[in-house]
């Protein structure tokens, strides 16, 4: 007796063109189309359930405003060198994100300081020092670079950038004394590209006040760390005043926010009810 076996499911074969169409388009392997499909999908759900209250917007800054949409008009060549400098520890992704998150024009300090990124990188830098399992595997943080997805390599990087953010919550003078201890034993570590990192963010140590520059790497890891939990990045308008900074434990969304009042230079938290 014979069997007839049915076509499968037209969804099926629509889904393989479309990632045959987009591996010819880009010029990739099917399997890296099929994944940056996948992914596309999975970031285009996101977006249609994430209210535009929770968001990060570039506000009412023209160039700013230009700068998030020409982002958004990358290449799929240019996102993927974008992610692949994102999944470069600790330098790169420290960059990625100080030109993810600009600094807002005018006299409002967010995101602001050119020692920013330098800031960020030796935060990432005491972690890899301190918390060595904290860093990604190299495996998942290739292959989320290779998508062209910025949230992949989010998701591949989200303990490492939260345990950044709450160093900044520490006492300071103890912070540049752990950074100066990662820093110096990194210059001696014998693999060369973190050793030569180490080397570059220890002259700027030495030779440049970074302290100056903490507010804005608070705020960036800030406006990061929302963005899977639809919250308020700083700058964001709430009611009582704007957003100055988020409040956070060691995993989950945000437990509170910093506010300036309108009208009052005095910060208030507002803390998140459940729920």
């Amino acid at each position: 007796m014979s069997v007839t076996r049915g076509r499968r499911a037209v969804p099926d074969r629509s889904r393989k063109r479309a990632i045959r169409a987009l591996a010819a388009e880009l010029g990739v392997a099917y399997s890296v189309a099929a994944r940056l499909l996948e992914a596309r999908t999975l970031r285009s759900e996101a977006d249609s359930l994430r209210p535009s209250a929770g968001s990060f917007r570039p506000g009412a800054d023209e160039h700013r405003a230009w700068m998030f949409a020409a982002r958004e008009q990358r290449s799929f060549l240019a996102r993927v060198t974008d992610t692949r400098l994102a999944a470069d520890l600790p330098i790169g992704r420290a960059t990625h994100l100080t030109r993810r998150f600009p600094p807002v024009c005018g006299v409002d300090p967010r995101f602001h300081g050119e020692g920013r990124e330098t800031t960020m990188a030796m935060l990432y830098g005491v972690l890899l020092h301190e918390s060595p399992g904290l860093r990604p595997a190299a495996a998942e943080l290739s292959w989320a670079a290779e998508l062209g997805e910025e949230s992949a390599v989010d998701v591949a990087c989200a303990a490492l950038d939260r345990a950044a953010r709450l160093l900044l919550d520490t006492d300071r003078w103890r912070l540049w004394a752990r950074v100066e201890t990662a820093l110096t034993a990194g210059e001696s570590s014998t693999d060369r590209r973190h050793r030569d990192a180490a080397i570059l963010l220890g002259r700027e140590l030495r030779t440049t006040s970074l302290r100056g520059f903490l507010d804005g790497a608070r705020h960036t890891l800030d406006a990061l760390l929302v963005e899977p939990y639809q919250g308020h990045p700083p700058g964001t308008r709430l009611p009582p005043g704007t957003v100055v900074s988020a409040r956070w434990t060691r995993s989950g969304p945000p437990v509170a926010y910093d506010v300036c009042p309108d009208g009052s230079p005095t910060v208030v938290t507002i803390p998140v009810l459940p729920g």
